[in-house]
C-alpha cells in the first residue's frame, strides 16, 4: 500500500520498541519517552561524519513532530484541512508532504510558508503547478511569525512580510494588477502557434499532475501534455489504485485534449514520494533518491507496475499517447520495460482488447550515466525527455530539497549544460524528438538557451507556457549559434551567467 513518505519510518524500533521501554524503565508517559528518544536520536547523527546523513536528522524531526502532535491531541495539517473555509488562511509548518499540498489545495488554502524543503522540491513545484503563492526553506517561520497575523508572500522574491503596513499592502496590490494586467495581455498570442522570427516551429507542451492542470493546460493553448505525473493517484489512499481506476483517469485526460499528443510518466514514486510496498522489515532507505525509486521500484513491484502499463496501453485506444520511462540508467532497464509492453499487448490481443498499434516509448534523461550514453539509448526508444530537476542534481551531487545546499543547484553550471547539449545531439542524429520537461524549461531566463542549444520540445506548467511563447516569437533562432557556444565554452557558472545575460539582451 501507499503511505506518505515518512511513514516507514514507524517501522524501525528506534521509534517503536525503544521508546516503549523507556516506558516500561521510567514509568513516563509516551510523549516524555518519544522526547527523549528523538534526543538521542539527534545527538548520534550530530556525531557522524558524512554531511549527507546529517541532513536526514530532518526526517527523524519531521516525524517525530507529527507523532507528538498526535499524542497530546494537536491539529494536524489532515485535521486544519478538513475545516470548511481555507480560503483566508496561510499554512506555517515545518515541511508539507504532496499529500498535504493537494489536501490543502482542495479546501482553498491562500499559501504556506514551510521552514524546510526548497524551490525544487516535490512540493514546491507542485506548488507552482497549482499556483499557490509558497516559500520553502524559510528557517525559524514558526517563531518569526504569530498565529492570525497579516501576512503578504512573494513567492517570486521569497519574501514573506508580516503585519505590512498600509504602504506596502498598496504596493502589492499595484503589484498584483499589473501582474494581471500582463496575464490579460499574454492571453492575446494564446490561439498563435510557437514560431522562431525565422520560421522555425517550436513544440510547447504542459506538465500535469491533476485533473484541474488539465483544464489550465487547454486554457494556455498547450500543443500537447509532455508530461502526466501519475503520483497523485497514489497519495491520500491506502491502497493502490486498480487498473480501471487508473484507465479511467487516463482516459479522461487523453479526451480532454482532443487529439493532441500526452506522454504518460510511469510511477516514479520513491525519493520525496515514497512508497510502502507491504513488507513490515525493509529498513527506511539512507539515501532514497538513489535508492530503490522511479522504474527501479516499477520493475521490482511487478504486479503494481503490470497494472499502470496496463490501464495507459488501454487508454491509447482514445488518442495518441506516449509512454515515458523515470530514472532510467541501464539500457536492460528500458529492454525490460519494453518486453513488459510487449508481452502486455499480446495479452490484450488474444482477448480483443482495443489499443493503439503505434505508442511511443522514451526514456527521461535525469542521470548522469543516461545522458552520457545517450546516443545509445536514442537507438532503442522512440524519444528522449530531459528531466532537469533530477539531472542537476545528480551531476552536481546536491540534494535539491535541503535548503542549506541548494544554492548550489544551479542548470547554468558547464557540467549540465554539457549534458544537455549531448542529449540534444544525440536525439537529432538518431532521428528522435527531444523534449525538456524539468523546472529548467518554463524560466524563460533560460528559453534562448535552450534554443541555440537545438532544443525545439518544450513542456513546462501550464502558467509559465505563454511567457515563454511570447520569448520564442520574438527570437530570431539563427542568430543564437555564436553566443550559445560561447556559454558551451565557459569554464565557471559566474562566466556562463554572464554571456546568458548578453544573449537575452539581443
Amino acid at each position: 500500500s501507499f503511505i506518505d513518505a515518512h511513514m516507514l519510518m514507524l517501522d524501525d524500533p528506534a521509534l517503536t520498541s525503544i521508546p516503549l521501554q523507556i516506558i516500561q524503565q521510567q514509568h513516563c508517559n509516551a510523549e516524555w519517552a518519544l522526547k527523549q528518544q528523538y534526543d538521542s536520536l539527534i545527538r548520534a547523527f550530530e556525531e557522524i561524519d558524512d554531511e549527507y546523513l546529517k541532513t536526514r536528522v530532518d526526517d527523524i524531526r519531521y516525524v517525530v513532530n507529527r507523532l507528538q502532535r498526535i499524542l497530546i491531541e494537536e491539529a494536524s495539517i489532515s485535521d486544519i484541512v478538513g475545516e470548511d473555509d481555507l480560503s483566508k488562511r496561510i499554512i506555517v509548518a515545518d515541511d508539507l508532504s504532496p499529500a498535504d499540498t493537494v489536501l490543502m489545495h482542495q479546501k482553498g488554502i491562500r499559501g504556506f510558508i514551510t521552514e524546510f524543503g526548497g524551490p525544487l522540491s516535490h512540493v514546491s513545484i507542485l506548488a507552482r503547478s497549482l499556483r499557490i503563492p509558497a516559500i520553502s526553506g524559510m528557517r525559524n517561520a514558526h517563531n518569526l511569525l504569530q498565529p492570525d497575523e497579516e501576512i503578504i508572500i512573494d513567492g517570486d522574491l521569497g519574501v514573506a512580510i508580516a503585519k505590512p503596513t498600509p504602504k506596502i499592502l498598496t504596493w502589492y496590490r499595484q503589484k498584483k494588477r499589473a501582474f494581471r494586467r500582463k496575464q490579460r495581455d499574454l492571453e492575446s498570442i494564446k490561439e498563435q502557434p510557437a514560431v522562431t522570427m525565422d520560421g522555425q516551429h517550436i513544440d510547447l507542451q504542459a506538465n500535469v499532475e491533476l485533473p484541474e492542470d488539465i483544464r489550465a493546460a487547454r486554457k494556455f493553448g498547450c500543443d500537447g501534455i509532455g508530461l502526466f505525473r501519475t503520483e497523485y493517484l497514489y497519495i491520500n489512499r491506502p491502497d493502490p489504485p486498480s487498473e480501471d481506476e487508473q484507465f479511467r483517469a487516463y482516459r479522461q485526460a487523453i479526451r480532454a485534449m482532443k487529439g493532441k499528443p500526452v506522454t504518460i510518466r510511469t510511477f516514479d514514486l520513491g525519493a520525496d514520494k515514497q512508497v510502502d510496498s507491504g513488507g513490515t522489515d525493509s529498513p527506511l532507505p539512507t539515501n532514497p533518491a538513489l535508492g530503490l525509486r522511479a522504474v527501479r521500484l516499477c520493475l521490482k513491484e511487478h504486479d503494481m507496475f503490470h497494472s499502470q502499463l496496463k490501464a495507459i496501453i488501454r487508454a491509447s485506444a482514445w488518442g495518441e499517447v506516449r509512454i515515458v520511462i523515470p530514472m532510467i540508467s541501464h539500457l536492460q532497464e528500458l529492454q525490460l520495460v519494453q518486453s513488459h509492453i510487449a508481452g502486455i499487448k499480446k495479452e490484450f490481443d488474444r482477448k480483443n482488447i482495443r489499443y493503439s498499434d503505434s505508442i511511443p516509448i522514451g526514456i527521461m534523461i535525469e542521470v548522469p550515466a543516461a545522458a552520457i550514453a545517450a546516443n545509445v539509448f536514442a537507438r532503442h526508444c522512440d524519444f528522449l525527455s530531459i528531466g532537469t530537476n533530477d539531472l542537476i542534481q545528480y551531476t552536481l551531487a546536491i540534494d535539491r530539497v535541503d535548503d542549506s545546499v541548494n544554492y548550489l543547484y544551479d542548470p547554468m553550471h558547464p557540467a549540465v549544460l554539457h549534458l544537455i547539449k549531448v542529449t540534444i545531439d544525440a536525439g537529432r542524429k538518431a532521428g528522435i524528438p527531444v523534449s525538456m520537461c524539468g523546472e529548467m524549461a518554463g524560466d524563460i531566463y533560460f528559453t534562448r538557451l535552450l534554443l541555440g542549444l537545438g532544443l525545439n520540445e518544450f513542456s513546462m506548467q501550464p502558467s509559465t507556457l505563454l511567457e515563454v511563447k511570447s520569448i520564442i516569437n520574438s527570437t530570431d533562432k539563427g542568430t543564437l549559434k555564436r553566443q550559445t557556444d560561447r556559454i558551451l565554452r565557459a569554464k565557471d557558472t559566474g562566466l556562463s551567467h554572464s554571456y546568458l545575460n548578453e544573449l537575452n539582451k539581443l
